[in-house]
């Protein structure tokens, strides 16, 4: 897109690749699976026309970031790819000390509350979409309590065998499987029986998409991860026991950094066990005491800063502004 810039910066041995664009207070946009930079092309230009520098780095394991081995899943635990953004601030901004604005949608979501768990020092603000804060369970990983309500067929278990849903993936183009995924729209459990096809239709079936996804949209994330794969992002599942283990000293741990949470009410992270009554009854608001506002938006599915990036555009000036 014009006038964004791409960079690769070496960072705890990878190369990571940032997109770019503006001058002034820096905002950190962290992306989730299976996206890269390319899902904040809105936000970045936005920000930065109204005098932000926008940053949004493809994570490690996904798009132009080099350096790490996709078959080692234990490379890929939340306090990794923390250590990776602390690094990248170091290294962008002029001052170790420079606090940043940061905003995160699912995956991305879920490493930027950890971030501001762990070094909230660094961070001036908060706008999470989609996947809400969740915080340390002595029953369990997220991936381990789902199995145990929605079995075998849930998705983020099926993701758990290295190269078993990779095979299913692989009999469709990386262009099918990204229609599919970005046009999901059913708020209900995403399970993946075996044998049936991805989310339930043949490999090649004709996907309509929808007014803001085009297909310039589509062909650039479907040749990135031609390039770079999708075991990358699949390994962030992968390692959420290790990362379970890992946060352990965070038990009771608070956010606490200003905070500004956004999601569409058909969102299937919105519709995922106990996560309205943890938002509504109090839960929410306890673990992350800073968080200033919750937008629920009507008849808006999960790829939220892509499907209304006017709206998510202004939410988040209008948070970021205040600080």
């Amino acid at each position: 897109m014009e006038g964004i810039l791409h960079k690769s910066i070496s960072v705890n041995g990878l190369n990571i690749h940032i997109a770019e664009k503006g001058q002034g207070p820096l905002v950190l946009f962290l992306h989730g699976f299976p996206e890269l930079w390319y899902s904040w092309r809105h936000q970045i230009v936005y920000l930065a026309d109204h005098g932000y520098r926008a940053v949004a780095p493809d994570l490690r394991g996904y798009g132009q970031t080099t350096g790490i081995a996709v078959n080692d899943h234990s490379k890929f635990t939340i306090p990794h790819v923390v250590g990776d953004l602390i690094g990248l601030l170091d290294a962008i901004t002029n001052d170790e000390e420079e606090k940043v604005f940061v905003v995160g949608h699912d995956w991305g979501a879920l490493i930027a509350w950890n971030l501001c768990m762990f070094r909230p020092d660094r961070v001036k603000a908060l706008v999470n979409l989609s996947v809400a804060f969740v915080p340390w369970n002595p029953n369990g990983d997220l991936a381990e309590m789902l199995r145990r309500v929605h079995g075998e067929d849930h998705y983020m278990t099926r993701f758990q065998k290295p190269g078993e849903i990779e095979a299913e993936f692989a009999k469709m183009s990386y262009q099918t499987f990204m229609k599919k995924i970005l046009t999901l729209r059913d708020p209900g459990p995403l399970l993946f029986p075996k044998g049936k096809g991805f989310l339930h239709s043949p490999p090649e079936a004709p996907v309509t998409l929808p007014s803001w996804l085009s297909e310039e949209d589509i062909e650039y994330f479907a040749t990135q991860h031609e390039k770079a794969g999708i075991t990358g992002g699949l390994n962030y599942y992968r390692a959420l026991h290790l990362s379970w283990e890992l946060s352990a000293a965070w038990r009771g741990a608070k956010v606490t950094v200003p905070t500004k949470f956004v999601v569409g009410d058909l969102d299937v992270a919105y519709h995922m066990p106990g996560v309205k009554d943890y938002i509504d009854g109090g839960g929410f608001k306890k673990d992350v005491p800073m968080l200033e506002e919750v937008v629920v938006m009507k008849g808006v599915a999960h790829f939220i800063n892509q499907e209304k990036p006017d709206e998510i555009n202004k939410h988040i000036i209008e948070f970021i502004q205040k600080f």
